[in-house]
């Protein structure tokens, strides 16, 4: 059991990108696309909007070889920023791209499943959920 962000609706997402603007605000208090842990594309026809959202699956924390980044009691792969040191490992191994290293040297940071995204979203595509 674990909590994480869950793409309900992506019919409905009309990529606004509330949510992605939401989520950079958050963790660095300025919008800018590169840095949010949720981004808005297209599928492979170019055409049909795609929601990517991190589904703590782990593969990020496996590869850090610091142990900076550990599953929390609710599930949530959260990063330790004591302990990172900014290798960018766990950016190369999350397999939807989702990880920020905003700059080398710097911390890593990725989804907590805060729901921020989730409360900002007119079209409700995204939600929070017990997994």
């Amino acid at each position: 059991m674990g909590k994480k962000l869950k793409v309900v609706d992506q019919a409905a997402c009309y990529a606004c990108k509330e949510c992605v603007v939401a989520c950079s605000e958050t963790f660095y208090k300025v919008f800018d696309e590169s840095l949010s842990c949720i981004q808005i594309g297209t599928k492979k026809d170019g055409k049909t909007v795609k929601t990517s959202v991190c589904v703590q699956c782990g593969k990020c924390a496996k590869a850090c070889t610091h142990e900076a980044i550990k599953q929390n009691a609710k599930g949530v792969y959260v990063v330790d920023k004591k302990k990172c040191v900014g290798c960018g490992d766990c950016v190369a191994a999350c397999p939807f791209g989702l990880m920020i290293l905003k700059e080398e040297g710097g911390t890593a940071s990725k989804c907590i499943a805060c729901g921020k995204c989730a409360k900002n979203c007119p079209m409700e595509v995204l939600e929070v959920v017990e997994a």
